[in-house]
């Protein structure tokens, strides 16, 4: 029996840059998997600290849920580091080379693929609107999803920046997350969690007010 619990959040700090402004943010960054294995979830701002929260594990894959730099400025530190993989969906390739010009993701993460990692599967939803590749992953067997920033306790992500749109966000939200089951926790890219059905029930007020 593991006895690393299988999801494990740390909290990183450092700059949102988008452009020409910037802001100090505080990232969540995800770490899923066993004693052995891991995967995380948006390597932000630390490379350092995230390798010291992995501890002795093998580092399987990094995944980005979007393209933004404060959810992917320490992936490349981080990949070299561990001699893990860099996985991002094929539609934040731009968003990517305005952090990362001369170096590639590894492999694109796609709707539908199922990543294992510690005996989890995690499934990828395409979850489009705060960026046109963010995505969302689902690991039905622990009840969770990690919604990047698609989805926060008072609202969907924010969709006021480039390449994004509020009806493609809430159309992703409705088609993709809400359909799961109402106590999946939503554990998000930024600040506290909550579960499907608390997000939901709010998700027609958010359409109607544009919110």
């Amino acid at each position: 029996m593991s006895s690393q619990s299988p999801v494990q959040r740390l909290r990183t700090s450092g700059i949102f840059s988008l452009e020409g402004s910037e802001s100090h943010v505080e990232n969540n960054v995800w770490i899923v998997g066993d004693d052995d294995t891991a995967v995380v979830i948006d390597a932000a701002h630390d490379h350092e600290r995230i390798a010291r929260g992995l501890g002795d594990r093998e580092l399987m894959a990094i995944v980005c849920t979007h393209g933004h730099n404060d959810h992917i400025d320490a992936a490349v530190a981080l990949a070299d580091l561990t001699d893990s993989p860099i996985l991002l969906h094929p539609e934040d390739a731009e968003l990517w080379q305005q952090v990362y010009p001369y170096r590639e993701p590894d492999a694109p993460l796609l709707h539908g693929e199922v990543l294992t990692v510690g005996g989890i599967e995690l499934t990828i939803l395409h979850t489009p609107g705060h960026t046109p590749g963010g995505v969302s992953l689902y690991a039905p067997e622990i009840g969770v999803v990690f919604s990047g920033d698609t989805l926060f306790p008072d609202g969907p992500g924010a969709t006021g920046q480039p390449a994004s749109d509020f009806p493609t966000i809430i159309a992703a939200i409705r088609e993709q997350l809400a359909v799961l089951p109402g106590d999946t926790v939503v554990h998000p890219g930024h600040g506290e969690s909550t579960t499907i059905a608390e997000a939901a029930a709010h998700l027609e007020g958010w359409a109607q007010r544009g919110f």
